[in-house]
């Protein structure tokens, strides 16, 4: 598929933002609490339970997925970084001279 490097480049920001996302979920995140153990009588107990919200496969296939095309679409764009040519003014990649006086 053809497209364009703008468009490229935001796809790039993207992934970049769901890897980024994905990297900093926890163990502890994919879990929530239903309920809490509390001691109602002597004989009654309420009890606790951690529900997952997601498995720890399912992250790691997120995270691995998107971290592909974020690789796949920065090679794209360095290739493109390296063999497109811009028009650029005469001065614009000289280095800074101090002025003499």
């Amino acid at each position: 598929m053809e497209v364009s490097l703008a468009a490229a480049l935001l796809r790039r920001k993207e992934l970049q933002q769901k890897v980024d996302q994905l990297k900093v979920i926890n163990v502890r995140d994919l879990y929530e609490i239903k309920a809490q153990r509390k001691n109602v009588t002597e004989s009654l107990d309420d009890i606790v339970a951690q529900v997952p919200k997601l498995k720890p496969e399912e992250v790691t296939a997120a995270f691995d997925w998107h971290a592909r095309r974020l690789r796949e679409i920065d090679l794209v764009i360095q290739q493109a970084n390296h063999s497109t040519k811009v028009e650029v003014g005469d001065t614009v990649m000289d280095d800074y001279k101090t002025p003499t006086k």
